[in-house]
C-alpha cells in the first residue's frame, strides 16, 4: 500500500507526456525535452519508477550527467522519492564514471592504482616540459596549439601512432603528442580526454570486463544527450547489449557545444541504432510566458536539420518582447541599466536579472555602466575555486607527497614560496631527469645526496617535503592541508601580499572542502582517501564558486547561461557578425548552431525579455557600423515592442541604419550606413572610408561576401 502511494505521489506530479516517458516498458527511448519542460524531474522519476516496480535494482542503473551538480541533484531527488540508500548507485559525469571504471580495473587499463588526473593547466605545463625536453621551438609550436592537437585527437579516439600527418608542422606536433603519451604513462597521470579514451580502450580490448558491465547495467540513462561527442556515444554503445536499454534525454535545439566536440547528429544516429519506436516530445514549458516561447519557436523553426517540437505554456502570454536599437554600445549599456534600476525599484532583486552577450569583450562597457551606478554584479563563470593560484599551490604539495613522480606538482612548488632555486638549477635538474629517465623528484634526491642541506636550494626542498610527509602521516586530509599551509611557508607568503588575506581565506576554505569531501564521499579503500580527494578537486573544478548566493546582477556569455533561468533577461549585441558570429557564416552548420545559441538565450527568460543592438560599436579598439542580426528578422512583428523611434523597414532591416552620422572631414559621395549595390558583390552597406581626396577608399560590408575595401575612383557601386 505504501509502495503504491509512493508511486502515485511521484507519478501524480507529472503531465501526460512526462508520465508517458517515465513509464515506458523495456525499450530504449529518445525524449525530446524542450527548455523548461522538466527533464530533470523526468529523469529522476524514471529511475524511481524502475526501482519502485522492481524492473531493475539500484545497482543495475547507470545514469550519466554532464555536471557533478546535476548528478548530486539527481541523487537527492531519488532519495526524496524512494526510501533507499543511493550511495552505491552509478550516477555521475562521463569523466567521473570513467575514473571509477579505471580505478577498479587499473591493472587491465595499464595504470597505477594511485594514478592522478591532470586538469587543463597541469596538462599544459606537462606539454611545455615535453617540448622543452625535445628542444621544440615554442614560438613555432605554441604549447596551446599542441594541447589542442593532443586533445582533439584523443576526442576522436586517435592515439599518436594513428595520426597521419599531412605536413611537417603536423608531424612535429604528433611527435610532441607521442612523447607526451610516454611521459604521462611514466608518471602515472591522465588528462581528462585520456579518461574517456582509456576507458573505451579497456572495454574494447577486454571482452570479459565489457561483458561484465553489460550484464550489470540493464538501464542506462543519459542527460543532455545533444551534447555528447562521437567518442562518448561510442562509450555508451560499448556498455549496452541486446538485453539493455538507453533512456536518452536531450534537446537538439539546445546543442551549442560543437566547438567542444558535441555532435547533435548523435540523436538521429541513436534513433537508427537502437530502433527507437517513438520519440516522446516534452513541449509544455514551465518557465516562460507564451510571447517568449513563441519568439524562441519562430527563431529555431528556421533551422532545417532538427527533430522538431514547439514549446507552449499554460501561464499566459505575458509582456511583448522589447527591442531597443541603440546609437552606440554606451547607449545600449545605459538603456539596460536604466531598465534594471526601474524594475529594481518596482521590487525585483538584482539576482533576478541576467545580461547575456555572445562575446566576453562586450562586457567591458556594460560593467563600466554598472559600476558607475553602484549596482552589485557578478560575472558568472569567473575564476573557479580550484583554479585559483593559491589553491593549486596548496594542492601541489599534497599531490607531490602522494605521488613523487608528479613532475607538474614538483615544478609548481619547488621554488614557491621562493627558496633560492633559479631557472638554471631547474634546467640542470630536468636534464638530469631526462638523461636518467627518472622523475624530477628522483633527480632531486640524487642532487640532495651530494650536497649539504642549507636553508635554501633543492636539498632544502627535498627535506621540506620529507618533513611534511612525516608531519601529516596518520592525519586526516583536512588536518594535512592545515599543516602544509602553515609549514610550507604558503601562509606567511600570502600574508605579505596586498590581497593576501583573501588568499589565506581561500586556503582555509580548502580545509573545509576536504572536510565536506570526507563527510559525503564513500571511499572503498581508506588508504586512497588522499588520491580520491585530489581527483575530486579536478573533477569538481568550478563547482564551489564564491558569491553565488549574493543579490547581484548576473553577467555572462550565452554559452554560460545554458541551464539557468532568470525573471528578466537582456540579450545584447544582436548584430550580424556578433550574433550570429561572423565565423559561423563560413563553417559547416555554423549558422544553425548560432541560431540554437540564440534559442538558448531567449528561453532563459521567465517573464521579461529585452533584445538590444547598437548601430555602431567599438570592439577591439575599432568602431564598427553594424547590420541588425538576421535573427531579429525571424521574429514576427506582433511579438515585438520597440523601445525607441527607429522603426523597422518593410523592405530591409538595413534601412533603419540609413541615418547614421557621417564626418565632413572627407567629401564622401555616399553616407555611412547607406545601402549600395555592386555588380560583382551584390548588396552591401557602407561602413567606412579611408584615405584622402586623391586615394579615397570605401569600406562596404556585403551580405554574401563580407567586408571589402574598394578604391572609390574605380568602385562600380550605386546607392539603393
Amino acid at each position: 500500500m505504501n509502495s503504491q502511494n509512493t508511486q502515485n505521489k511521484f507519478l501524480g506530479a507529472l503531465n501526460e507526456k512526462q508520465a508517458e516517458a517515465v513509464t515506458l516498458k523495456n525499450q530504449s527511448a529518445l525524449v525530446l525535452a524542450g527548455a523548461g519542460s522538466g527533464k530533470t524531474l523526468v529523469l529522476t522519476s524514471r529511475v524511481s519508477w524502475l526501482i519502485q516496480n522492481q524492473i531493475v535494482s539500484p545497482g543495475g542503473i547507470l545514469a550519466v550527467t554532464f555536471t557533478n551538480k546535476a548528478a548530486k541533484e539527481m541523487l537527492v531527488r531519488i532519495s526524496s522519492q524512494l526510501p533507499i540508500n543511493t550511495r552505491g548507485m552509478w550516477v555521475g559525469t562521463f569523466h567521473g564514471l570513467c575514473n571509477r571504471f579505471l580505478r577498479k580495473h587499473h591493472t587491465d587499463a595499464n595504470l597505477p592504482e594511485t594514478f592522478q588526473i591532470l586538469d587543463s593547466s597541469d596538462q599544459k605545463s606537462a606539454i611545455k616540459r615535453v617540448m622543452k625536453g625535445m628542444n621544440v621551438n615554442e614560438e613555432m609550436y605554441p604549447s596551446k596549439e599542441a594541447q589542442y592537437f593532443i586533445n582533439s585527437n584523443k576526442d576522436k579516439g586517435i592515439r599518436s601512432e594513428g595520426v597521419k600527418p599531412h605536413d611537417e608542422h603536423t608531424k612535429k606536433l604528433n611527435e610532441v603528442y607521442a612523447e607526451y603519451e610516454r611521459q604521462c604513462q611514466r608518471e602515472g597521470v591522465a588528462d581528462f580526454a585520456e579518461l574517456l579514451l582509456r576507458c573505451i580502450e579497456l572495454f574494447t580490448n577486454n571482452s570479459v570486463i565489457r561483458n561484465h558491465y553489460q550484464s550489470i547495467f540493464k538501464h542506462i540513462l543519459v542527460d543532455e544527450f545533444q551534447d555528447t561527442s562521437s567518442l562518448q556515444y561510442q562509450w555508451l554503445k560499448l556498455l549496452t547489449s541486446k538485453e539493455s536499454f538507453i533512456f536518452a534525454v536531450g534537446d537538439d535545439d539546445q546543442s551549442i557545444y560543437g566547438f567542444r566536440g558535441a555532435r547533435v547528429g548523435n540523436m538521429k544516429d541513436f534513433e537508427k541504432d537502437y530502433k527507437i519506436k517513438n520519440v516522446v516530445k516534452l513541449e509544455q514549458n514551465y518557465r516562460s510566458k507564451n510571447n517568449i516561447l513563441n519568439t524562441a519557436n519562430a527563431i529555431i523553426d528556421n533551422n532545417k536539420n532538427r527533430l522538431g517540437k514547439n514549446l507552449f505554456t499554460d501561464s499566459g502570454d505575458g509582456d511583448l518582447v522589447r527591442q531597443y536599437t541603440a546609437l552606440s554600445e554606451v547607449d545600449e549599456a545605459n538603456f539596460i541599466i536604466d531598465e534594471i534600476k526601474m524594475l529594481h525599484r518596482e521590487g525585483l532583486r538584482y539576482d533576478q536579472f541576467a545580461i547575456l552577450y555572445r562575446n566576453n569583450a562586450q562586457s567591458r562597457v556594460i560593467e563600466h555602466a554598472i559600476v558607475s551606478n553602484n549596482i552589485p554584479y557578478r560575472v558568472y563563470g569567473g575564476l573557479r575555486f580550484f583554479e585559483r593560484a593559491e589553491i593549486k599551490n596548496g594542492l601541489a604539495y599534497l599531490r607531490l607527497i602522494s605521488n613523487k613522480t608528479d613532475d607538474n606538482a614538483f615544478l609548481r612548488i619547488v621554488n614557491f614560496p621562493t627558496r633560492g632555486i633559479g631557472a638554471r638549477s631547474i634546467e640542470q635538474l630536468q636534464d638530469l631527469a631526462k638523461n636518467n629517465d627518472t622523475s624530477l623528484w628522483d633527480a632531486a634526491l640524487e642532487i640532495e645526496s651530494k650536497n649539504e642541506v642549507t636553508k635554501k636550494g633543492i636539498p632544502f626542498f627535498v627535506n621540506l617535503i620529507r618533513h611534511l610527509e612525516d608531519e601529516i602521516h596518520g592525519l586526516s586530509i583536512s588536518e594535512s592541508i592545515d599543516k602544509i599551509v602553515e609549514q610550507s611557508g604558503l601562509k606567511d607568503h600570502y600574508l605579505k601580499d596586498k590581497d593576501g588575506l583573501d588568499r589565506v581565506s581561500n586556503l582555509n576554505e580548502l580545509v573545509s572542502a576536504a572536510v565536506t569531501f570526507l563527510n559525503t564521499v564513500e571511499v572503498d579503500n581508506p588508504d586512497l582517501n588522499l588520491v580520491e580527494f585530489l581527483n575530486y578537486t579536478s573533477l569538481e573544478s568550478g563547482e564551489l564558486q564564491a558569491s553565488a548566493g549574493e543579490d547581484a546582477l548576473q553577467l555572462m556569455t550565452i554559452h554560460s547561461s545554458k541551464g539557468l533561468e532568470f525573471d528578466v533577461v537582456f540579450i545584447t549585441g544582436l548584430e550580424d557578425g556578433l550574433c550570429p558570429h561572423e565565423r559561423s557564416l563560413t563553417e559547416s552548420d555554423g549558422l544553425e548552431e548560432e541560431r540554437r545559441l540564440m534559442y538558448v538565450a531567449v528561453t532563459r527568460a521567465k517573464n521579461k525579455l529585452y533584445l538590444s543592438l547598437a548601430q555602431s560599436r567599438m570592439l577591439y579598439g575599432q568602431t564598427q557600423y553594424n547590420i541588425p542580426s538576421r535573427f531579429l528578422d525571424e521574429i514576427p512583428e506582433g511579438l515585438i515592442k520597440r523601445m525607441n523611434t527607429v522603426e523597422k523597414s518593410t523592405t530591409n532591416t538595413w534601412d533603419s541604419f540609413s541615418q547614421l552620422p557621417t564626418s565632413s572631414s572627407i567629401n564622401r559621395e555616399i553616407p555611412i550606413g547607406r545601402q549600395v549595390t555592386h555588380s560583382k558583390f551584390g548588396i552591401g552597406m557602407v561602413i567606412g572610408y579611408e584615405g584622402g581626396e586623391n586615394d579615397l577608399r570605401i569600406q562596404i560590408k556585403f551580405k554574401s561576401h563580407g567586408v571589402k575595401l574598394l578604391a572609390m575612383e574605380y568602385a562600380k557601386i550605386e546607392p539603393i
